[in-house]
């Protein structure tokens, strides 16, 4: 499989089949992943790999802290705005993602508050993927080791999809990191960035049908050069250098998407648990 088309095949996946992964496999991807470009050659990334009894009591203790209110007002850094602070035109792609995947692909209504639980204490589950993944960056490396968690996690995702794995990161995990700190060795000069659900896609579910849109390339790409503008063809195009190929469609691939899961209210704009009617502008 090409880049290329590693790309346009991956797609954050939230039903998995229980087919195994072998260890090689995962240490093979880790393996690959490890030759991600990162400041300074820091490499301020460990990974935490999940798999049977060890996968199964950590989502136990995350279902119970999940049920019982244990939810952190505050993440060990700021990963996103609150939901009554997102702007345009973010706002309404993070809304147009949460209508998609609740509404039209789950069938789940706005109100349905216990609905969306259901989907969201899936997280915890990873999915039901037989390998879970959770990644930490030190925090020695500031800000610039969440540039390169983000190239170490794109290059997983990108070789697991190669070797025909599915994947899906997923934040939410991040709502409660204490419970991550007690049941994992995570040094404490660590941030945990996210977790990652590792596996083969259940394609027969309805969620494997879900995809989200792309921004033209036209849209938010300046192009600057030192050249005369009749250089540049009438519809934009340089002159020599063909199209993109277009995205192939579902049959060929599956489409593709980056979102990351992280909250029930996704594209709701509204926090959580409030009663529908106490809605946040």
């Amino acid at each position: 499989m090409s880049v290329e088309q590693a790309l346009l095949g991956r797609r954050s996946v939230r039903a998995f089949l229980t087919r195994p992964v072998s260890r090689s496999a995962v240490e093979r991807i880790l393996e690959l992943a490890s030759q991600s470009a990162s400041n300074s050659n820091g490499q301020p990334w460990q990974v935490h790999v999940l798999t049977g009894a060890a996968k199964d009591r950590l989502t136990a203790a995350l279902l119970k802290a999940h049920e019982g209110g244990g939810r952190v007002q505050k993440c060990e850094f700021d990963y996103q705005p609150r939901p009554d602070e997102w702007v345009e035109p973010f706002l309404s792609r993070r809304s147009e993602f949460g209508q998609g995947l609740y509404g039209k692909t789950l069938g789940i209504e706005f109100t349905d508050l216990v609905g969306r639980d259901s989907h969201h204490r899936r997280n915890y589950e990873f999915f039901g993927a037989p390998v879970g993944i959770i990644l930490t960056v030190s925090r020695h490396q500031l800000d610039s080791a969440l540039i390169d968690a983000g190239l170490f996690l794109q290059a997983v995702m990108l070789t697991a999809r190669a070797a025909g794995l599915d994947t899906c990161p997923q934040a939410s995990f991040l709502d409660y990191y204490p419970v991550l700190r007690r049941h994992l060795n995570i040094p404490d000069d660590h941030r945990i960035v996210c977790g990652i659900s590792l596996g083969y896609a259940d394609k027969t579910h309805p969620l494997y049908s879900f995809t989200t849109p792309r921004q033209c390339v036209k849209d938010f790409a300046t192009f600057y050069e030192d050249r005369a503008e009749d250089a540049i063809g009438m519809d934009g195009s340089t002159p020599g250098i063909g199209s993109l190929p277009q995205r192939p469609t579902q049959e060929n691939s599956g489409g593709s998407e980056i979102d990351i899961d992280h909250v029930p209210w996704a594209g709701w704009m509204q926090d959580f648990p409030e009663q529908p009617g106490s809605r946040r502008h």
